[in-house]
């Protein structure tokens, strides 16, 4: 760790449970995040303030001016452009000593089979269940722990699935693929915008305590918000033994 490396992140080493072990070990770690749009704005800014060492954002959409009423990791100047390139320039110019990589295509099984296993922890800030579920099953089949966060309307939620451990569920414990969950866009029911950020902090927050090795990770607890109340609930979550992901063998 370097001087500046000491002074950048001094308000990180000040804390005892992070310090400069935790602190070298987010300097040495990669993450791989799927989505750069309202949840993966905050989650890419954080990771990189942090010093995430390698952060890979996987995004194929481009900048819309309806993006930037929630999406802060891209301006004005960002439009037209893809949202991975907007959001690389934006996390550089807080932190150029993270190496950051962009992707510009969709999330499919081929390119999940690839990233994943280089990352050593993946966030899910997507926004439809069919890459949900793609991302689940790829973090399953290389052990990967999956922070996953969802934000519509008023609502958000939260969860870590860390399929590491065969006690915990999977994403598609909770939400199988079979189950006929409809998709909802936030073009057809809109979003608050600051719900967003707040979710996305959170995902941020649990990835730097799993790579950190800080507290209790929110794994085997699902943490739902209610934006007009703005009240937390939480319920807990059990592995389902017959999941078609997790489940087989």
């Amino acid at each position: 760790m370097t001087d500046d490396d000491l002074l950048r992140y001094s308000r990180h080493l000040m804390l005892d449970e992070i310090g400069i072990e935790g602190q070298q070990r987010l300097l040495d770690a990669s993450a791989l995040v799927i989505g750069a749009g309202g949840l993966g704005s905050p989650v890419a800014l954080y990771l990189a303030s942090a010093g995430v060492g390698r952060i890979t954002l996987v995004d194929h959409d481009s900048v819309s001016l309806t993006n930037l009423q929630r999406q802060i990791a891209h301006d004005m100047t960002s439009l037209g452009r893809l949202k991975v390139e907007s959001a690389a320039a934006r996390m550089a110019a807080l932190n150029p000593h993270v190496e950051v990589r962009g992707i510009a295509c969709k999330a499919d099984a081929a390119l999940l089979d690839e990233e994943v296993p280089r990352a050593d922890v993946v966030l899910d800030c997507t926004d439809n269940f069919a890459t949900r579920h793609l991302v689940n099953a790829a973090c399953v089949r290389h052990a990967r722990p999956l922070v996953s966060g969802a934000a519509i309307g008023f609502d958000g939620q939260i969860s870590v699935y860390d399929s590491r451990s065969r006690e915990l569920p999977c994403y598609a414990c909770l939400f199988p693929p079979e189950s006929g969950f409809e998709d909802v866009a936030c073009s057809t029911l809109g979003v608050f915008a600051p719900l967003v950020g707040i979710v996305g902090s959170v995902q941020a927050a649990e990835v730097l305590k799993l790579l950190a090795g800080v507290g209790e990770p929110l794994a085997g607890r699902l943490l739902m918000l209610d934006g007009r109340r703005m009240q937390w609930s939480e319920i807990a979550m059990q592995r389902d033994p017959e999941c078609a992901i997790c489940g087989a063998g």
